[in-house]
Order: structure tokens, then sequence, then C-alpha cells
């Protein structure tokens, strides 16, 4: 039995596999990271549409990106230790990167993954409604807001103007910490809109906040 998993692995290489990443070779955790997103979004998915009868789709997928994102994985994989438990190569370790959001939140998805290669989907469910136990107890669907792309798209709609423009300016940094600049331009400013981010979704979206801010404030 896996202490923070508190699932007996009839496979101990699907554990072991789970926990390795990149930095240590080809045998690593990616493929199982793939799957275990798949099933995390879709057990997040499932409890949502079950417990939020009267919600809208637009507000069920806010709900559910909230509780899926990079950041609130690696929250997660903090509380129950996962951090002591990956492998990682001598690079990743000199850096520190258990302590990274991304080598946290990947390793969560791959050990999702692993268990339901071990068992199946209901043993899994199991696992990921445990881990996120307070954190569903704790979410308002009216506090959960649209993401600032969302908001910007809607705003510009509303004026009949045409949806905004993104583009990848550069992509710097290593495979572990990239820096992505990305540029958006709109018609209701002259000028484009500059943002860095650590992903181009987060780049687009502080890009988005900015030009949100501007406009408001220009009224």
């Amino acid at each position: 039995m896996s202490n923070f998993t508190n699932h007996i692995f009839s496979n101990k290489n699907l554990l072991e596999t789970a926990l390795t990443h990149r930095s240590l070779g080809d045998k690593n955790n990616e493929r199982l990271e793939y799957l275990g997103d798949a099933i995390l979004g879709f057990v997040i998915a499932e409890y949502l549409f079950g417990k939020y009868l009267k919600s809208a789709e637009g507000e069920l997928t806010r709900l559910r990106a909230s509780l899926v994102k990079k950041e609130k994985l690696a929250e997660i994989a903090r509380e129950i230790s996962l951090e002591k438990e990956i492998k990682l190569g001598t690079g990743e370790l000199k850096s520190g990167g258990w302590r990274r959001d991304s080598i946290l939140a990947n390793t969560l998805e791959a050990v999702i993954g692993a268990i339901y290669l071990d068992s199946d989907i209901n043993i899994c469910r199991s696992f990921i409604l445990s881990i996120y136990h307070h954190h569903l107890e704790a979410i308002d669907p009216k506090d959960i807001k649209k993401d600032p792309k969302s908001q910007l798209q809607e705003y510009l709609q509303s004026r009949k103007k045409p949806t905004p423009i993104y583009n990848v300016i550069s992509e710097k940094g290593s495979s572990h910490q990239p820096e992505f600049t990305i540029s958006c331009k709109v018609d209701l400013l002259d000028d484009i809109v500059i943002a860095k981010g650590s992903s181009k979704r987060k780049a687009e979206q502080i890009v988005a906040d900015k030009i949100l801010h501007q406009l408001k404030n220009s009224k």
C-alpha cells in the first residue's frame, strides 16, 4: 500500500513509473500523466454534473477548470506529501524540482492514471474524490468568475467588435521554466498590448486582463 494513495498496487511498476520524472530518462510518467489528466477531467465533470443540477454548461466548465488547473493539482499534491515520493534527475533535484507546481501537478495526474490501470474507474474515482473532498465542499458556483479571455471576448462582442487577436512573440527559457511573450490587439485600443507568462495560456490570460483594465479605465 502506498501511504499517500491508500491503494494497494498489484503492479508496483505502475506506481514507480508514475513517480518518475522525465529527467530520469525515457521510462517516465508522461504517458500516465496524459491518461490521468483525462480521467481527472471526467471524474470532476461527472461530480459537478450530478451536484449542480441547475448550473448551465458554461458555469460547470468554469467550475471544472478551477478544480483541475495546475495550481490546484499542485496544492493537493502537497497536501498528500507527494513531493517526497517524486523521482527526479540530478539537474531537477539541484534546482528543487519537487517544489515546482508543474512537476507536482503532472505527477499527481500520472498517479491517477496508474491507479486507474491497476484497478478500475470506480476505485480511481474514489481516490480522486477523497483527495478533493474539502476542495469540492468549499466551491461555490457564484464565486467562480469567467476568466479574463472570456470576459474580454464577451466585452467586445457586446459592442459588436471583432474578437481579440493573440500572437506569440517569443518563447524562451528551459523546458521546465519556459517564458512566453504574447501580444494582443483589439479594435478599441490603438496600441498592441504585450504580456509574459510561464505558459501560452497564462500569458494570454494576463494580456487579456491588462486590456480589460485599460478598457474599463478609459471610460
